[in-house]
């Protein structure tokens, strides 16, 4: 029989793990509306499907740690420098960030 304590603990893992592992999930999207040539549209379901590489790739302490809308200052410095959105938009992974502006930014 498990113990109070055991059990608790494993209620809350299987609680936990039914949450959604993506910080953006399909079929929704975040807009970044600070960049003077125009907002950047992350969306879910397109990043979801790319992320074979997985959560921790972008999600970890040197580069989105909190997964919240503003939580990191995102500057084309630090993604040309392969930092940020740079780690997969390089050119091989995805895309190349440098000379595609209007893939990400959209004027309205």
């Amino acid at each position: 029989m498990l113990r109070p304590f055991t059990l608790t603990l494993l209620c809350a893992f299987i609680l936990i793990s039914a949450i959604p592992a993506f910080a953006v999930p399909a079929g929704r999207s975040l807009t970044f509306d600070k960049a003077a040539i125009g907002p950047v549209e992350f969306e879910g379901t397109l990043h979801n499907k790319a992320a074979d590489k997985g959560c921790a790739t972008c999600h970890n302490p040197n580069t989105f740690p909190k997964m919240k809308k503003g939580g990191v200052t995102i500057t084309m410095a630090k993604i040309y420098a392969g930092e940020q959105c740079g780690i997969c938009h390089n050119g091989t992974d995805a895309f190349a960030a440098q000379g595609t502006c209007n893939k990400c930014h959209v004027r309205k």
